[in-house]
This record gives structure tokens, C-alpha cells and sequence, in this order.
């Protein structure tokens, strides 16, 4: 393979990073020459350097440094300077991964350029364009060249929107190829149960941070009210990893007083991957409003109840793994009520932990080597059959 033959990876959140791993350990494995652009989309020790080290990352090849900012300005920004690297680079495909403004920057300034552009974790949909994170999924999708979808169900969404079915790959999702390769190492390495005082199966866990939840005093009050609530019908520990974003509203809303004294909930600053993971895996219940700790939890076979009115996981709540609760405190608690019940021996919808050993075999096939000439029978086999996935 000649040097010019590249692969740019594009990425700004902390679950990108996560989420892209596997890919940059197969790239590295397979020899593959690639470059990488962080846009500093996150970029708090907690929320972006930390995962690089838990995760064994190389250091970006550039950072942008762009920082927070309205969703237009902040795009804007990035559009400019990834354009810019791609030009010098000249990358043979550009690799971004779910619904980010980095994601939908990366995408679009390659589409510009005529640069072939895959899209990880395609066809996911929600079906709330009130939802930032849908805007950008669906914009990616109808940009993108090669969209690797982690379930047949996502495959599906961009087949109904008219998007060519021969872009599209079933491969499973790099998050279960993630959390399968670190979970052991949490297990060893981690600490945190430790630190907090915890036992396994003995707490909740909460996450918060999507925009429609803490941007809405509303809604982020109601679902505190439910907090409350779970923290004096069950006298449990509630542990919560606050998001920066999250902790702003707080104040910005005046909350904090009404659940400054909860004897049961513990806030603490953002952990590290591997802390995360352990704190994940040891729980009794996740409550979340998190796209990726929905399938993290399913992966574990941990409850979930997810705190928004709709889901781009659907798979999860038909395996029987999370529940759609919504954020009105009664129905936060019937969600948790429901979802201790569960019996925890659903099957994993998200694929076997090779996604990214199936995302570059393709990568290499149909666009490094050239073989775009390839019949659709031989992707189907690399993507789908020969894996097992998708059946």
C-alpha cells in the first residue's frame, strides 16, 4: 500500500474517543497510515486527556482547540479548520463517528472536497428533530459515502430515507469491542468502588447531560424531584459523575439547593474510562440520558432507565434491557420499580466485539485497495455473513 494512502479520523467528545478506539488499535495493528484531528470539542482533563491515557491513545495529530460555543459558530469553526488539514493531507477516506458537531464538521468538509467519507454508528434516528444530535446524524448519513450501521433495525432507518442500500454495512458497534477489551482492565485497575465507599450491586448510578434535559429548567427539575424521590423510597447510594455542562445549569437555574443536603446522592467530578466502566459494571440500576451508557449497560446486562422521551436505541428497550421513562418524577420511579425485576439475560443487539476488525476490512477492500468493483455478495460477506452479525 503507497504511503499517500491514508485514513483521516475526525473526532471532539469523549465518547467518540471511546468509541474509536478499537478502530485506531486496528488501524496501528494493521499498519495503516493515519492521522488524527481532535476539535477540542471536549476538552477538560476528566472528559478528554484522561480517556487518551486509560485507553492506550496515541496523541492527536492536531487539535483544534475550538472549545464550547453555539451549535452554528462552533461547526462553523471546525468546518474551516478540518478543510484546511484535509487539503495538506489529502486522506484517501475520512472516518467520523456518531451524531457530534465534530462529526457533522468532519463530514461536511470532506463532502466539500470530494472525500470519500465514512460514517461509524450510522442510521441511528430518534425521530426528534427538536434533538441537535438528529440533525447531525441524519445530515452525516445522506453525506456520507459508506455507512456502517451497528444493527439491521439502523441499517433499516437509512434504507426508508432513500439512502443506497449497497453504502450501507451492518457491522456492530465499536462500543461492545470497547467495553469487552477494557472491562477486565477496569476490574484490576480500577479503584473506585474503593475511593467511594461502594459495594457491588449496592448503588444507582445517574448520568445526565443531553441538552433537552439540563438546558430546561423544567425538565431538569422534574427529574431531580425524581431523584429525591428514589434516594427516600429505596435509601440507596446514588452516585453521580456530573457533566461540566450539567453542573453549570445548576447554578445558572438555582438547583442546588434543592438536593444539596440529599443524604443518598453523591455527586462527584467526571471519572476516567476505566473508573466509569467499573462504576457501570458494579451497579444495581443506571439512570441515564446518555445514547452510549444506554448500550454500555445493556452490554453489562445492568438495568437502565433512560430519562428522555424517545431513544436512538431502540434495540435496548425491545431486548428488555432499558425502559424510556421521560422525566416526570412518578414515572422515574415505576421505571426503576419495572427494570429491578428484570431478570438481566437479554442478548447484546450491538454486535460480538469485532466491529472494528469488520469496519477496516472494509475500509481496506473498498476504498484503500480500490476495489470498489467488488459485487455487493463479497461486502455482505465481510460485513455481515462472515461475521455473523445481523442475522
Amino acid at each position: 500500500m503507497k504511503n499517500k494512502r491514508k485514513i483521516v479520523i475526525v473526532f471532539g467528545t469523549r465518547p467518540e474517543i471511546i468509541k474509536l478506539a478499537p478502530i485506531i488499535h486496528e488501524i496501528i495493528r494493521r499498519g495503516i497510515p493515519f492521522i488524527t484531528i481532535h476539535t477540542g470539542q471536549h476538552y477538560s482533563y476528566e472528559m478528554d486527556k484522561l480517556i487518551f491515557e486509560n485507553l492506550g491513545l496515541p496523541t492527536s495529530t492536531y487539535n483544534l482547540e475550538i472549545g464550547s460555543g453555539a451549535h452554528d459558530s462552533q461547526t462553523t469553526k471546525m468546518v474551516e479548520k478540518i478543510e484546511t488539514i484535509l487539503m495538506k493531507e489529502i486522506p484517501t477516506i475520512v472516518l467520523v463517528q456518531g451524531d457530534t458537531n465534530s462529526a457533522l464538521a468532519g463530514a461536511l468538509a470532506a463532502s466539500k472536497l470530494h472525500i470519500p467519507i465514512g460514517h461509524i454508528e450510522a442510521g441511528l434516528r430518534s425521530y426528534d428533530k427538536s434533538m441537535q444530535e438528529e440533525i447531525n446524524r441524519v445530515t452525516i448519513d445522506h453525506i456520507s459515502d459508506y455507512l456502517f450501521t451497528p444493527t439491521l433495525q439502523a441499517k433499516q432507518n437509512a434504507i426508508a430515507e432513500g439512502i443506497i442500500e449497497h453504502k450501507i454495512f451492518v457491522t456492530g458497534n465499536t462500543i461492545v469491542d470497547s467495553v469487552l477489551q477494557n472491562v477486565k482492565i477496569a476490574s484490576q485497575k480500577s479503584r473506585i468502588l474503593q475511593i467511594l465507599n461502594l459495594s457491588q450491586n449496592n448503588y444507582f448510578l445517574l448520568t445526565l447531560h443531553r441538552a433537552e434535559n439540563v438546558d430546561s429548567k423544567e425538565r431538569l427539575g422534574n427529574i431531580l424531584k425524581g431523584i429525591k424521590l428514589l434516594c427516600s423510597n429505596y435509601q440507596f447510594p446514588i452516585v453521580w459523575p456530573i457533566h461540566p455542562r450539567t453542573k453549570a445549569r445548576l447554578t445558572d437555574f438555582n438547583l442546588w439547593e434543592s438536593i444539596i443536603n440529599q443524604e443518598y446522592l453523591h455527586i462527584i467530578e467526571p471519572v476516567g474510562f476505566l473508573d466509569f466502566l467499573s462504576l457501570q459494571a458494579n451497579s444495581k440500576l443506571i439512570i441515564t440520558d446518555s445514547g452510549g451508557v444506554q448500550e454500555e449497560a445493556c452490554i453489562l446486562r445492568v438495568p437502565c432507565i433512560t430519562v428522555r422521551d424517545n431513544t436512538e436505541r431502540p434495540e435496548s428497550v425491545e431486548v428488555g434491557a432499558n425502559c424510556i421513562v421521560g422525566t416526570e418524577p412518578q414515572k422515574i420511579i415505576e421505571g426503576v420499580k419495572k427494570m429491578l425485576l428484570s431478570k438481566k439475560d437479554w442478548n447484546n443487539p450491538f454486535g460480538k466485539g469485532d466491529s472494528a476488525e469488520i469496519i477496516m476490512d472494509l475500509c481496506v477492500k473498498v476504498v484503500i485497495d480500490g476495489r470498489n468493483c467488488l459485487p455487493k455478495e463479497k461486502f455482505i460477506e465481510a460485513g455481515i455473513i462472515y461475521k455473523g452479525i445481523g442475522r
